[in-house]
């Protein structure tokens, strides 16, 4: 009995252990991998109109004397780097040539194509492409809409299995 309930742990253990590897032979030390963002920055030019845009998209934010933070669902994030702090010279942990806009980003709607139509007449943003199918890197197809936001960056709200008419 000892016997039996010995290779049974032993037999969960190796099932176990091919399931985080991915069935390849695991290693004494297993390499690192990218597994996600944590967060993009780019300057921003308007501060009071883009704060103002993205407080109406519903999105929550964190201000300090350099950048605002804005937080797209639970684990991602924004920095748009106030010019005081863009501009600075000895700010140096940026892309050299960045100056707004420089950003395009893709945005995740959870909600009607009548909602997301409302959410952008309220915040005033004109549609410049769209409702238009695309693949996400999500892998799912979709419907997505093209805005700008107060500093020119591109915003692509990607509706995935959505297909309605705008």
């Amino acid at each position: 009995m000892h016997n039996k309930a010995s290779r049974r742990r032993f037999v969960k253990a190796v099932v176990g252990a091919a399931s985080i590897t991915g069935g390849q032979r695991p290693s004494a030390q297993q390499a690192g991998r990218i597994r996600g963002f944590d967060h993009v920055a780019v300057p921003m030019q308007n501060t009071e109109a883009m704060l103002a845009f993205y407080r109406a998209l519903g999105l929550q934010m964190n201000e300090t004397a350099s950048a605002v933070s804005v937080y797209v669902g639970a684990d991602q994030m924004i920095n748009f780097h106030r010019p005081v702090r863009w501009q600075d010279p000895a700010f140096t942990l940026r892309a050299p040539a960045a100056r707004p806009p420089s950003g395009d980003f893709c945005f995740v709607w959870e909600g009607t194509a009548e909602s997301l139509k409302s959410t952008l007449d309220r915040v005033g943003a004109k549609v410049e492409v769209g409702p238009a199918d695309r693949a996400g890197g999500r892998r799912k197809n979709g419907s997505s809409v093209y805005v700008r936001d107060p500093d020119g960056n591109l915003l692509e709200l990607a509706t995935p299995g959505l297909w309605s008419t705008y």
